[in-house]
């Protein structure tokens, strides 16, 4: 009752008494206002009064708390299979959905973890008219946007590297963040110990700093507070270190292990085509995105008129940094959050079912309880409370459950962003604890309004076990709802697996078995000498070609198989077949040997080669494309639009298709550009004669004799990184798998405990029906017809809704349709196989009954 209709009540209640004891006074012969003013004074005050009736509400309700949890412990105590039941199935459904909830509010519903982290936005140059473009802008084109905007606080921009420091007696690789002015000011983060950057500590002359991060300041120097001051040696630079952020310092790039300012008064720095950084802006307090994008259009159409040659055809995008960290797994986190919720419901409907046959097995009691004056509301009050000490204590469990599960998650997907972000706190507790209120209500209010609705002489007739009686048809709704539940869950799994057996069929045209990856540490300063650098590459690719045990060696600007970067257009110089067609293909950078290395084979012309550098190599899907049976090679491709770092080249050759960006996709037109040092650390890969991590270790120290500066990282065999590529598939298949299993047993259990009650039930009939004559037989047949009928209409009512939600599925799907037959009909049999299984122990069970036995029963 609320405040307001109580306290109504208290002074109606309150006049009621001193009207009475007025009545009195003026019988007795008291004038009526003589009367009215001593029955207000004997009476007492009004809110003294109204204080002391409200303690006695508050005492009243204390102690019927206090007895219904009592009566809820008790209940709990005498039937320990009943509560383990729910409990377990509470712990399954409030468990998974929990975890799944965790990954999701960490990943997609939590704001980036920096100071108002919804004004993080994220920055980069396109070309409009172009398919795709360089996004990294220069730092002097970052330095106007700055200078020129109206919406940003401030902006600023980063690189990373992967260096080698030589400190110590073996180069170890480190990952440096080269960082634009304003860096940790547009995060909002400062330094844990020392400073950040000064001015003018961006200059050549300056004294070169760094910024470590807390894992380096843990690993390297023990966590020791005086580590500011001392030194890193990075690439022939000594950096001195200024200065330890704090470990929630969670930078877009978690490898990163130390950060150094731009160097901006050099040459380079100050071209407009040189583009290296990754653009970070925030924008200030009340700016909308659309004023953001619209402040910025305006710069850069006034940096257009300024510099026409490098500014005029270019565009800003900005985009949310969350947004752009989530990247493309929001449909994948909201399809598994969806299949748990859907688990939670069956969960929920089982319990619902249980309750409802407890209830009934209690008319009894209730009705005692009636007739010694108990209110309806106390007694559901009490049902609720029993409910609620359970969803409580599965809660306890799931939460356990949950934090297990964050583990799986890791394994299953180590590369998911923010997946480290993943923890128990005061929001998934208060999650878990709402799961199990709302449970409560779905799962108890029913069963128990049901139960308290019966008239005291209906309960204690229907008590009675001389009543033949049949199971709630509510009962039956239930059992069919959990099959049909578990049915859409399981049809969705099944095409994840068969998508996933499919992927593992798939010919990748390339041969990644004995292939080792890795890099060798480099910094983007070489540069500056591209013919060095190439010649430095060069001369690893051959000391690796001449390693024993190496049967080729080459290097690539993308790994085979992984998906990274996006299609890009070309001209021909010659002239194309179709003017009116553009020339859409997939770049790729790959050094002489590659083909021979990755067992791509060769159609027509020629590879790469080590004899004559420079050219392109196409694949035959290109070929057939834009060429269709017309003569090709020798003619020259050039990148749209015009970059003066990759000048038009000669097509060379044609080789088969691979699948390069991904197993899951088709192969597309691609073109191959033959050149060895695309960046300055391209990834390696070598084609062992035995296993590949084997040879680790050798080629390390192959390395090291070439190269004593640089370090070995990111070794692994390309099967590894192929199998991690999958990692998104593999979540939503196991998870959904063992969503669908776990909601096939549950609805299992809700038949075998509805099937189990309605034979308890039927005891007399079922008495009665062998005394007359009948045969076991028939008495299993028509238990087990039961069950099949709810298994069955809950199995068509769950094709049906899985024909329709598996469109959501469609485009995770490889290999198979989303109405694939074959996976409905399997789940069917599956399903229908299942049931029958619940269903016969009670159908054994009834046809055991003895007839003398049940008939004399009370």
């Amino acid at each position: 009752m609320s405040r307001r209709p109580r306290d109504a009540q208290f002074d109606r209640e309150l006049q009621y008494h001193i009207d009475r004891l007025t009545e009195e006074k003026v019988a007795a012969g008291v004038p009526p206002a003589e009367a009215r003013r001593q029955a207000a004074l004997e009476f007492g005050g009004k809110e003294q009064i109204q204080e002391e009736v409200r303690d006695v509400y508050r005492i009243a309700f204390v102690e019927s708390a206090t007895t219904n949890l009592r009566s809820a412990l008790r209940f709990i105590r005498n039937s320990p299979a009943f509560a383990a039941t729910v409990i377990a199935t509470l712990a399954l459904g409030i468990g998974a959905n929990t975890a799944v909830f965790s990954a999701l509010d960490a990943i997609l519903l939590r704001p980036l973890p920096f100071p108002n982290g919804d004004q993080l936005m994220q920055l980069s140059q396109y070309i409009p008219k172009a398919k795709s473009s360089e996004p990294h802008v220069a730092p002097v084109r970052l330095e106007d946007w700055n200078r020129m905007n109206s919406t940003f606080q401030e902006i600023t921009g980063y690189y990373t590297q992967d260096v080698s420091e030589t400190s110590g007696d073996i180069p170890e690789k480190l990952t440096q963040g080269v960082v634009a002015p304003r860096f940790f000011s547009v995060w909002g983060i400062q330094p844990a110990l020392g400073r950040g950057f000064a001015r003018r500590e961006d200059y050549l002359a300056g004294h070169i700093v760094a910024v470590i991060s807390d894992q380096l300041w843990r690993r390297r120097f023990a966590s020791d507070p005086n580590a500011i001051g001392k030194t890193l040696r990075v690439e022939g630079f000594t950096f001195s270190i200024v200065g330890v952020m704090p470990a929630s310092f969670r930078f877009p790039d978690r490898t990163v292990d130390f950060w150094s300012p731009a160097i901006i008064n050099v040459p380079i720095s100050q071209a407009r085509e040189a583009t290296w950084f990754t653009v970070i802006g925030r924008l200030k307090p009340g700016v909308t995105l659309a004023q953001a994008r619209a402040d910025l259009a305006t710069v850069q159409a006034r940096l257009g008129k300024a510099y026409p040659k490098t500014d005029a055809a270019l565009a800003v995008r900005i985009e949310p940094l969350k947004q752009v960290t989530v990247g493309g797994v929001r449909p994948s986190l909201w399809i598994l959050f969806g299949a748990v919720s859907v688990l939670l419901l069956i969960a929920c409907a089982n319990i619902a079912a249980l309750l409802l046959a407890r209830t009934a097995d209690r008319q009894r009691e209730i009705a005692i309880r009636y007739s010694l004056g108990a209110s309806r509301l106390s007694i559901v009050a009490q049902l609720l409370t029993e409910v609620l000490v359970l969803a409580l204590a599965g809660s306890a469990v799931a939460l356990a459950l949950a934090i297990a599960a964050s583990a799986a998650f890791r394994a299953l997907a180590k590369d998911l962003p923010r997946i480290d972000e993943i923890a128990l706190d005061a929001r998934l507790v208060a999650y878990t604890i709402s799961c199990a209120v709302i449970t409560t209500v779905l799962c108890g209010l029913y069963p128990a309004v049901r139960a308290t609705r019966r008239t005291l002489a209906g309960s204690l007739a229907l008590s009675s076990r001389t009543q033949v009686s049949g199971g709630s048809p509510l009962q039956w709704l239930l059992v069919g709802m959990q099959v049909a539940l578990a049915v859409t869950l399981l049809v969705g799994a099944g095409l994840l697996l068969r998508t996933f057996q499919e992927l593992g069929r798939v010919s990748p045209g390339f041969d990644p078995d004995h292939v080792l990856t890795f890099r060798i540490s480099a910094n983007w300063g070489e540069t500056a000498n591209l013919n060095r650098m190439q010649q430095r590459v060069d001369r690893e690719l051959d000391t690796l070609r001449h390693t024993p045990g190496v049967e080729g060696a080459a290097t690539t600007l993308a790994l085979p198989g992984i998906q990274w970067g996006v299609p890009g257009e070309f001209r021909m110089v010659e002239g194309t077949v179709d003017p009116n067609r553009k020339i859409i293909a997939l770049p790729r950078v790959v050094s002489a040997g590659y083909f021979e290395a990755m067992h791509i084979p060769l159609l027509a012309g020629k590879a790469c080669s080590a004899d004559r550098p420079g050219g392109v190599v196409v694949n035959r899907r290109f070929a057939e494309t834009y060429f269709a049976g017309r003569t090709f090679l020798g003619n020259h491709l050039a990148a749209v639009p015009a970059n003066p770092y990759v000048p038009p080249a000669e097509i060379r050759g044609m080789v088969a298709d691979a699948r390069e960006q991904g197993l899951q996709r088709e192969p597309e037109p691609t073109v191959y550009t033959c050149y060895s040092a695309p960046v300055p650390s391209p990834a390696i890969v070598v084609r062992t004669l035995g296993e590949p991590m084997a040879m680790a270790e050798v080629i390390r120290r192959k390395i090291h004799e070439l190269e004593p500066n640089r370090s070995l990282y990111e070794v692994a065999p390309l099967e590894e990184h192929l199998h991690d590529s999958l990692a998104e598939h593999r979540l939503r298949a196991v998870l959904l798998t063992f969503f669908g299993l776990t909601a096939v047993s549950l609805a299992c259990m809700g038949l075998y405990g509805t099937l189990g009650y309605i034979v308890s039930l039927r005891r007399r009939e079922i008495g009665l029906r062998l005394a007359i004559g009948a045969v076991r037989k028939q008495i299993i047949g028509h238990v087990l017809r039961e069950g099949l009928r709810a298994s069955a209409l809950g199995c068509v009512a769950g094709l049906i809704l899985a024909a329709f939600s598996t469109r959501l599925l469609a485009g995770m799907l490889y290999g198979v349709g989303a109405l694939d037959a074959a996976t409905f009909a399997g789940v069917a049999a599956l399903i229908l196989l299942t049931g029958t299984m619940s269903a016969l122990l009670p159908a054994l069970r009834a046809a055991r009954v003895d007839p003398m036995q049940a008939l004399r029963e009370e």
